[in-house]
């Protein structure tokens, strides 16, 4: 059934150029909870990175792997070869339908530097804590980028601070955040070097 989704994915997600895409009605929340749901002997299978990177492909997202340049984008081009060659190094969930539920596909990547979130429709604090609670994405994550992502608050924006490698995060269009000296405050106490760019008017 995965895999029958996956090969519509790629089709249906060319239609998140238009607004109507991963908003609010119920035909498209239940899709996007049909591609977020986690397949667990998949991952033992192939993988953390292989099943992460359908999982991402499959929800719009793109992923990129140590070693190369290249972002992969085509869920049913997904690079061939040995499973413990790929491992993620960066995902950016633009425009994509991510949503917490599928969040147990982070949970054995070891690899990832950095994350970019922006106009993601389903990303709300809740993601952002699940995310800061991930053992291996504390110890690698360098970078973060969340960007439009209207549903997040100070609550969700102030776990990051568990990412104890944190070099670098981006914070812009957040309407929903209203207290940007808690959480300056915050990070500077914790992560006295991280070079954190606000851009919230």
């Amino acid at each position: 059934l995965i895999m029958l989704f996956g090969k519509f994915a790629q089709p249906l997600h060319s239609l998140k150029k238009f607004p109507c895409f991963c908003d609010h009605r119920h035909f498209w929340g239940w899709l996007n909870a049909v591609f977020n749901k986690v397949d667990y002997e998949r991952i033992k299978d192939v993988g953390p990175d292989r099943a992460a990177s359908e999982w991402l492909l499959r929800c719009g997202a793109l992923v990129q792997y140590h070693g190369q340049e290249k972002w992969q984008k085509d869920y049913n081009h997904l690079p061939t070869g040995p499973l413990n060659k790929y491992k993620i190094k960066a995902i950016d969930a633009t425009d994509s339908c991510i949503m917490n539920i599928g969040f147990d596909y982070l949970e054995g990547l070891e690899h990832v530097e950095k994350i970019k979130l922006c106009k993601c429709h389903y990303i709300e604090d809740e993601c952002l804590q699940r995310l800061s609670q991930l053992k291996n994405l504390q110890k690698s994550i360098l970078q973060m980028e969340i960007i439009s992502c209207g549903n997040v608050t100070e609550k969700g924006i102030i776990a990051l601070h568990h990412f104890r490698n944190l070099q670098y995060l981006l914070l812009q269009d957040l309407p929903a955040i209203t207290n940007l000296e808690e959480i300056d405050r915050i990070f500077r106490h914790s992560l006295p070097s991280l070079q954190l760019k606000l851009n919230l008017k």
